[in-house]
């Protein structure tokens, strides 16, 4: 089901519980006013994204990657490791999942390699790499509001956590993979770029935007800056790449229903139940508990869903830390864990890679928990 009918649905439900005075109105006036800072911020980053793409950046990065591995294989996946890294911390999981997953395949393919590896490298990362900044992720930019902080601060939360999650995370890729990582390649032709004048500018933005976005200017200013310049380039240069489908309506849509939905089960009194669930407390069980609830509510429904049930509950900076490491770094076992992997299996079969299911979720059953309960240890340390 596409996510805009879920997200459509739930906003009917919400101004159904409005309407009958389960929630009240200004209840929906201060949700409104959270989130349109991130809303504008994922569509301003979203825009850039597929703009920087469709002028090629993620392919010439790539293709220089290849170059520098000097047909080694296992350099080769480091190296796109690397990048896969960057693009999560600074563009956010969904860019990673949906733009950088067709160009690794078609790197591996080029360079006539089993593109399974580098497919889960990118998902796998996309999810535990979001947790290096408040951009990297919707679920941490909500958790920067709650909390009031600026990057350092949440860069000194979690940074740590971020560390191992990724360490993690190569390292079981390495042990799952490392058969077919071996060997040598033959460097193929550079991918051929239709306006080079197009794609120096946009790499240019690119550049610039990134240090921005951890300036502790508010994220949507710079973003939004990159989305209209990249726009007025691309009216100048490549007018026809402007469609309507570079919006993320349908997301917009789906974390709209789920924001105010959520709303409407704290209003039922769901936080009770919750609290009963994570309990409640610093030490290191009681981090463990929470994280594992916010893993195992990712997996079961949705990440974005279950950091917004469990929001409340997360009541000191440890506890909320280890909820997004919860959510971020967990959702590797369901395909519906977070919309990150939705995407990039939707990227995947347009690209005519196939991709087990029951391989996905035996090998996030092992996985998942790992990487969660590793990376929680430096919150239990602070």
């Amino acid at each position: 089901m596409p996510i805009a009918i879920i997200g459509g649905v739930l906003l009917l439900l919400s101004a159904g519980a409005v309407a009958l005075g389960i929630m009240p109105m200004s209840d929906v006036l201060v949700i409104a006013d959270r989130v349109w800072p991130i809303l504008l911020f994922v569509v301003a980053i979203t825009v850039v994204a597929e703009l920087a793409a469709g002028a090629g950046i993620f392919d010439v990065a790539s293709a220089f990657l290849a170059r520098i591995a000097k047909g080694r294989v296992w350099l080769l996946w480091l190296l796109i490791v690397g990048l896969a890294i960057l693009s999560t911390a600074f563009l956010s999981l969904d860019t990673t999942a949906v733009l950088f997953t067709p160009v690794v395949v078609a790197v591996a393919r080029a360079h006539r390699l089993d593109p399974l590896p580098f497919a889960f490298t990118t998902v796998w990362l996309a999810n535990t790499a979001s947790l290096v900044l408040p951009v990297s992720n919707l679920t941490n930019l909500l958790a920067v509001e709650r909390l009031g902080i600026d990057v350092g601060a949440f860069v000194a939360l979690l940074g740590a956590s971020a560390l191992v999650a990724i360490a993690v995370t190569v390292a079981l890729l390495w042990i799952a993979f490392h058969r077919r990582l071996r060997g040598r390649f033959s460097l193929a032709p550079a991918p051929a770029i239709g306006d080079r004048m197009l794609s120096w500018v946009a790499g240019g933005v690119v550049v610039v935007l990134l240090p921005l976005l951890v300036s502790g200017i508010p994220p949507w200013i710079p973003a939004l800056g990159a989305a209209v310049v990249l726009v007025i380039v691309f009216l100048w240069r490549f007018p026809r790449a402007l469609r309507p489908s570079l919006l993320p309506w349908q997301l917009i849509v789906f974390a709209s229903g789920l924001f105010l939905a959520v709303g409407v089960l704290e209003s039922l009194g769901a936080r009770t139940v919750l609290e009963g669930l994570s309990r409640t407390g610093d030490d290191p069980v009681a981090l463990w508990r929470l994280s594992g609830v916010g893993m195992l509510g990712a997996n079961a429904v949705n990440n974005l869903p279950a950091y917004l049930a469990l929001e409340g509950v997360a009541d000191s900076p440890a506890r909320l830390g280890a909820l997004l490491v919860g959510v971020n770094a967990g959702p590797l076992i369901t395909p519906w864990a977070s919309l990150a992997t939705i995407l990039w299996h939707s990227r995947l079969t347009a690209v005519g890679v196939t991709v087990s299911w029951k391989q996905f979720v035996l090998l996030g059953l092992i996985a998942a928990p790992v990487t969660v309960g590793l990376a929680v240890i430096p919150l239990t340390l602070r």
